[in-house]
Formats: structure tokens, C-alpha cells, sequence
């Protein structure tokens, strides 16, 4: 696969986009009997400033000196997942982390499993192979999820690489 089918997705919001996300929550909490809270307004906010993906606990320890609970994170977090503005990524050792999914375009996901830095990628070659595969299964997808798992270009640089040996092979499938 040429490098130029690979596009690394440097995704960012801006203040329109920002603000159709806050409207599609707050009228997902009205129609569900619920107001935007301070807290939530600051969780999503949190999450709409973030220049990565974030696990529940990052979004709490940045929080709690404004009053954010934990709970009120974890119940925010299933919101936002309700109404399609976040999505979780599992991360390395099996840490989920939550990114901003709403009018977004599809993308896949390099999980360092050294520092867990996930990185957002699109292939289009990939993903036409995927629809070519599925068209001629006679297969209707309705989604996927592409996640590579191994080491970011920090990592590799700084001789964290596995042996040779395990490279190819999953962690159970080595077990």
C-alpha cells in the first residue's frame, strides 16, 4: 500500500462545529427530562478542547477541582455515548478511551501498546478493499472497526520493540 493511501486524520473542531455538538446534547437531555448541567457542560467541553482520546479517569482528575464526581463523569460518558457524540476506543491494556464521534468522518485507529498513544488514520485503499470483500459476499455491513495494535514512532525510536517472535502473533494467541 503507497503512502499516500494512508491519511493520517489530524482532526479538529471548530466553533460551529463545537456548537451543533452542545445543541445535539442538550436536546438529547431534554428529550430525556434532564437540563445541561454545569458539570456536563464541563465534561463536554473537556472533551471538545482535548487534542486526544480520554479515559474516564483523565476526565475526572482534571475535573474533580470543579466539583465533577466521578459518578457524574461515568453517567455523562453513557450520554454522551447515548446520543452518538462519543465513542469508546480500547486502548492499551484494555484501558477505554472516549473520542469525539459526531460529524466526523470514518477512521481507523494505531494503538501504541508501550505509552497507549492511539493515533487516528484513514485508508481509503482499505476501506474499498473492506466494500469489494463485502459486495461480492453478498455482505451488508453496517459497521467496522479497524484497530492496529503495536508501536507509535516515539516508542520505536526508543528501542521498545518486541522481540522478533511476537511481533505477528496476538497476545492470547501466544498465551
Amino acid at each position: 500500500m503507497a503512502v499516500r493511501e494512508l491519511v493520517v486524520y489530524e482532526g479538529g473542531r471548530d466553533k460551529k462545529h463545537s456548537a451543533k455538538i452542545v445543541r445535539v446534547f442538550t436536546q438529547h437531555l431534554a428529550k430525556n427530562g434532564l437540563r445541561l448541567t454545569g458539570q456536563r457542560r464541563l465534561i463536554l467541553d473537556h472533551f471538545l478542547k482535548a487534542d486526544h482520546h480520554l479515559s474516564q479517569d483523565e476526565i475526572y482528575l482534571a475535573l474533580r477541582s470543579h466539583g465533577v464526581g466521578r459518578a457524574t463523569v461515568f453517567r455523562t460518558l453513557k450520554m454522551l455515548q447515548e446520543c452518538g457524540i462519543v465513542s469508546p476506543v480500547v486502548g492499551q491494556g484494555g484501558t477505554t478511551r472516549f473520542e469525539v464521534e459526531h460529524d466526523r468522518p470514518h477512521h481507523d485507529h494505531l494503538i501504541c501498546v508501550t505509552c497507549g498513544r492511539i493515533q487516528e488514520v484513514r485508508w481509503p485503499a482499505l476501506e474499498k478493499i473492506q466494500d469489494d470483500a463485502c459486495a461480492k459476499a453478498g455482505f451488508v455491513p453496517k459497521w467496522h472497526r479497524h484497530e492496529v495494535f503495536g508501536l507509535c514512532k516515539d516508542c520505536a525510536a526508543k528501542n521498545c520493540a518486541p522481540s522478533a517472535a511476537s511481533t505477528r502473533t496476538s497476545p492470547t494467541a501466544r498465551a
